[in-house]
């Protein structure tokens, strides 16, 4: 069994903003981040996200009775340490969560003293939910990889490892935040007719509409994770916009892939939804008629049957213009997390096959995740075919690459009947030159 009694659609909470069925963040979800008060330089601490509210577990530990194991499960979140509540395993996640639900439920005799434990999420300032050691980049979005292919490589779009192996990157840690403004980096760039390239102002810069994965559970160095295991190494997820200078990247990624096209800036949303919120959405993971079956070690029973996660995702887009003149952002596309080839459980099981050590709070990012469709491509590059078919906007204006004062939108959703709407929330990023 998937599902349990944290997920019933027919539960309410006393927080009345978290039964808006619009809300991200309703009783089902219970999501981590790591804030604190707007204005002050008080100590970060862990709160789970609900309704419109965020619920402080440091003051919920101190000021609320618990009974065991929840109170001791609360002590390193009350310390501000999601990484070691993290390490202490999916048996003690699943066991909180029920903890939580009940406490934040209607009619839980919890209520009055945890109502003095709510912030309004208006008034958080909020940071990564943990230290993020490493990060990796996957390449999971078919439809993206074939649409990109194309434009460089019409007789053979798809690269044939493609079909065979967890396509990934080492990208750069120290540079992913929460979003806000994002610096237009320099590179260098070449252009096709130049004997010689030039350094300057990236001037095909994109967005990549990904999710985030966090890694919950270690693994020792030389000790592979066996795909059966996998589940339990996962955390939870988020979004993840994975910036990208398309015109450096044309000139340096040939032959050691990305560098200083992608490492200046990544931005993730703030809210880590756990894998065990996310069960009502577990689909059957399936490969087109006609592909090739993953190899042994990365096929399993419980991937097959429920590797691949529903999830809606969607890309906005709001320019200064807009902005000032009160227009608000337009949808560029919307896609779903169907439409990755490979599950988290299949990246995390390769990531680790050859004997790498993954840590808890280490980052997988799913690579940009387009569907088959114009409306579906989840990056400019695509929507604009490299630059030669400009997006027309709202108000006159036109697009094929951001640029400055352009905010870019990330969303994410789950909706299924028989299950209660809840959502990743959002990340934003406006570009500056």
């Amino acid at each position: 069994m998937l599902t349990d009694a944290t997920h019933d659609p027919a539960l309410k909470s006393w927080v009345t903003s978290a039964n808006d069925g619009a809300t991200d963040f309703p009783v089902q979800n219970l999501p981590y981040g790591r804030f604190r008060r707007a204005g002050t330089d008080e100590p970060w601490r862990i709160g789970v996200a609900i309704g419109d509210q965020v619920l402080d577990l440091k003051l919920a530990r101190e000021q609320c009775p618990w009974g065991e194991p929840a109170h001791a499960l609360l002590a390193p979140l009350a310390d501000g340490d999601l990484t070691g509540f993290m390490q202490l395993g999916r048996e003690a996640w699943r066991s909180l969560r029920a903890a939580l639900s009940a406490a934040l439920a209607e009619g839980s005799e919890q209520a009055p003293f945890l109502e003095l434990c709510l912030l309004p999420q208006a008034q958080a300032e909020m940071t990564l939910p943990c230290r993020i050691g490493d990060y990796t980049d996957f390449y999971t979005g078919i439809h993206h990889a074939v649409t990109i292919g194309k434009l460089f490589r019409p007789d053979a779009p798809l690269l044939p490892n493609y079909q065979w192996v967890p396509i990934g990157y080492h990208g750069r840690a120290s540079s992913i935040g929460l979003g806000g403004p994002i610096k237009r980096p320099n590179g260098q760039t070449k252009a096709p007719a130049a004997e010689a390239p030039s350094f300057g102002p990236c001037r095909k810069l994109d967005y990549e509409l990904e999710v985030g994965a966090f890694v919950g559970r270690a693994n020792a160095q030389g000790e592979p994770v066996p795909i059966d295991e996998a589940e339990d190494a996962l955390f939870g997820l988020c979004l993840l916009n994975d910036w990208s200078a398309r015109d450096i990247q044309a000139w340096e990624y040939q032959p050691l892939g990305p560098f200083l096209s992608k490492s200046f800036a990544s931005s993730i949303s703030p809210w880590i939804v756990t894998m065990d919120a996310l069960a009502p959405y577990r689909r059957p993971f399936t490969r087109p008629a006609g592909d090739p079956q993953p190899l042994p070690y990365l096929d399993g029973a419980f991937n097959r049957e429920a590797g691949a996660i529903e999830m809606t995702l969607e890309v906005w887009l709001q320019t200064a213009a807009m902005r000032a003149a009160g227009a608000p952002a337009v949808r560029l596309s919307q896609s779903n997390l169907t439409d990755a080839y490979w599950t988290w459980a299949q990246m995390l099981t390769h990531h680790s096959s050859n004997g790498c050590n993954l840590q808890p709070g280490d980052l997988l990012g799913s690579g940009t995740l387009s569907g088959a469709r114009p409306g579906t491509y989840a990056s400019l590059m695509e929507l604009s075919s490299n630059g030669t078919q400009p997006l027309a906007l709202p108000g006159g204006e036109q697009r094929t690459f951001l640029q400055d004062g352009d905010t870019a939108t990330l969303r994410a959703h789950c909706q299924h009947p028989g299950a209660a709407r809840i959502g990743l929330g959002e990340v934003s990023g406006t570009i500056i030159g």
